[in-house]
C-alpha cells in the first residue's frame, strides 16, 4: 500500500510539473512575442471567424494518464527497492 501511495504522489507530481511547464512556456512565448507590423502590410489576409486556443481534452484522458503513470512509477519503485535489497544481500 505504501508503494502505491508513493507511486500515486509521484504521478501527480509529474503531471503538475508537466502542466506547469506548459503554462510557463506559453507565458514566456506570449510575453516575448513581437508582431512584425511593418511586414504585415505586404501580406494582407482575411481574418478568421473563429478562434481556437489550445486543446480541450476529456477529463477521462487525464484519469487514464494518472493511472498509467502510477503503474509505471510503482514498477520503477518496486524495481528500485528490489535492486537495493539484492545488493545488500538481503532477500
Amino acid at each position: 500500500m505504501k508503494t502505491m501511495l508513493q507511486a500515486f504522489f509521484a504521478s501527480i507530481f509529474i503531471h503538475i510539473i508537466y502542466i506547469g511547464g506548459m503554462i510557463l512556456v506559453g507565458f514566456i512565448k506570449t510575453k516575448n512575442y513581437q508582431p512584425d507590423i511593418a511586414g504585415a502590410w505586404e501580406n494582407v489576409e482575411m481574418l478568421q471567424n473563429e478562434v481556437a486556443i489550445g486543446y480541450v481534452y476529456s477529463p477521462i484522458i487525464y484519469l487514464f494518464s494518472i493511472i498509467g503513470l502510477t503503474v509505471i512509477c510503482g514498477i520503477i519503485i518496486l524495481l528500485y527497492k528490489n535492486f537495493f535489497k539484492f545488493n545488500r544481500g538481503v532477500r
